[in-house]
């Protein structure tokens, strides 16, 4: 067994901040906890859309919705709405939410395929609380004890990420996490075993730094991976023959009007533009595949589908998606970019960052670890980010869009094993497959069947044994009761203006 008595976190930003506090208020004083970066070295800070976990990640520090709402300009999210994705002109909302109400322990959506069948059913969205309040830019805090499974919706936040990194920075510092703010020169490793040893720093005026010594090694250095990569060469499983988009463009604008309770989606010629809303401004971006568009063309797509005014120039990002063969190699653990990479299509890569601190954190319960320890953290990392990556490839896969090149190899791609079983069995029997260290469940992968129109052939024979007259009336009573819950749910903006709006001469919410 290898004792550790004291992690260092190499690089801050939001993945070594969101480590530094976690694994401070965790294990308190028996492990001490060292971050060091360099305020000289700008971080990514790119993603500013979240999904429901990050509110269960600041709960376990102690801290509040509407705090942290305060402290980093957040807005509410309920889910994501894609636009132009299955077709030109289609649209539909991925909620945080349930659809519908089992019934006899049969689940919803095969009552609603054999409606959807027979044209007696709405659109599937009208059945989510969740996607409601999206649609009309609604909402409330959920209810602690919902009478039933209709006022059943989670939420997350669109914030600022370099305020949610500086948030965690001060909790981290205020638990006792060590901060060290200089350059790292040099990689120390064990003649022998190659385990990182220490490392060396440089201060910001040029004088010789420390050397830092560790027991365990937390690599936040981003994509380019210090730690994890350059000094340990773990190696890289490169996926973007299933993912082609590698580049973006990321610039920031004035918000002008009210912020909608949603992240908007659009799909573009060779990828899509995001569109996320905080309190002072809009957080925008065109991700696209290098392969089908250059980079002016790119850059251009971007700026021209901003009508605000915008607050800085487009900056342009690169990546490879995919992952680390190992997220723990030696005394070195991958959290974030030097882990590996997958779109922000869906906002999970702030959650990978919550997902390893969580691991590190059930694996290390006697601080200490050994082989048995390792393997099982880069066994799990390995199928979540699989996970993830077979969700992701289903908006492309799935896409009817032939209008581009990058549509149609999207249609016609090789799609991973796993992905194609769980299509597949989909297709034959509506039955979704809950594969271990899932991201997304159930709700997740009907709403983007759903919204690409990939119905089953068949449903649940059982269904036939219900009433059809009743059932049609069942689910236009589920409709009904939601259309008459959300009338009364005030917009947006004037929950956020009631409870959390942050005001200044410069910057105001309007």
């Amino acid at each position: 067994m290898n004792h550790v008595k004291k992690i260092v976190i190499v690089g801050g930003g939001t993945a070594g901040w969101m480590a530094a506090a976690s694994l401070k208020h965790h294990f308190k004083q028996a492990i001490g906890i060292v971050l060091i970066d360099s305020s000289a070295i700008a971080t990514v800070g790119v993603g500013e859309a979240t999904i429901p976990t990050i509110r269960n990640f600041y709960h376990q520090l102690g801290l509040h919705d509407l705090d942290v709402m305060r402290a980093t300009k957040a807005t509410c999210k309920l889910g994501i709405q894609f636009n132009d994705w299955h077709t030109k002109g289609s649209s539909f909302i991925h909620p945080f939410g349930l659809y519908g109400q089992n019934l006899q322990g049969i689940e919803f959506h095969h009552f609603w395929l054999k409606m959807k069948q027979k044209n007696k059913v709405a659109d599937f969205g009208q059945y989510s609380l969740g996607a409601m309040l999206a649609q009309h830019n609604k909402f409330t805090l959920p209810v602690n004890n919902p009478p039933s499974t209709l006022s059943v919706f989670d939420w997350a936040l669109h914030f600022d990420a370099n305020l949610f990194a500086e948030l965690m920075r001060k909790f981290a510092i205020e638990q006792g996490a060590t901060h060290i703010d200089a350059t790292i020169v040099s990689v120390n490793l064990h003649a022998e075993n190659g385990w990182i040893e220490s490392v060396t720093t440089q201060a910001r005026d040029n004088k010789a730094g420390d050397i830092i010594e560790g027991d365990l090694f937390v690599d936040c250095s981003g994509f380019r991976g210090l730690l994890i990569e350059e000094a340990l060469h773990t190696g890289y499983e490169d996926w973007s023959h299933w993912l082609f988009c590698d580049s973006a463009f990321a610039v920031q604008s004035r918000a002008t009007d009210a912020p909608p309770s949603h992240t908007k989606v659009t799909a573009q010629a060779a990828g899509w533009q995001w569109k996320i809303p905080l309190q002072h401004r809009n957080g925008n971006g065109h991700v696209y595949s290098s392969r089908f568009m250059s980079d002016d063309e790119a850059c251009g797509v971007l700026i021209n589908n901003i009508q605000e005014e915008f607050l800085t120039e487009p900056r342009k990002l690169m990546f490879t998606p995919g992952r680390r063969k190992k997220a723990w190699n030696k005394n070195c653990i991958a959290i974030g970019l030097a882990a590996g990479f997958l779109e922000p299509l869906e906002s999970t890569s702030i959650a990978l960052i919550q997902t390893g601190i969580e691991k590190i954190k059930g694996l290390l319960l006697c601080a200490s670890f050994n082989q048995t320890v390792i393997d099982e953290f880069n066994e799990t990392t390995a199928l979540e980010y699989e996970r993830v990556r077979d969700f992701l490839i289903l908006h492309y896969k799935a896409t009817a869009r032939d209008d581009s090149e990058f549509w149609r190899c999207c249609q016609t791609m090789t799609i991973p094993d796993t992905l194609r079983h769980k299509m597949e069995l989909f297709k034959a029997c509506g039955h979704v497959v809950n594969y271990r260290w899932e991201m997304f469940n159930l709700p997740s992968w009907l709403a983007i069947f759903t919204g690409f129109n990939y119905l089953p052939d068949a449903y649940n024979v059982l269904v036939d044994g219900f009433d059809e007259k009743k059932l049609e009336i069942d689910l236009e009573k589920m409709k009904e009761s939601l259309a008459n819950i959300i009338k009364d749910v005030p917009q947006h903006h004037d929950f956020i203006t009631q409870y959390c709006a942050v005001v200044d001469d410069h910057q105001r919410i309007k």
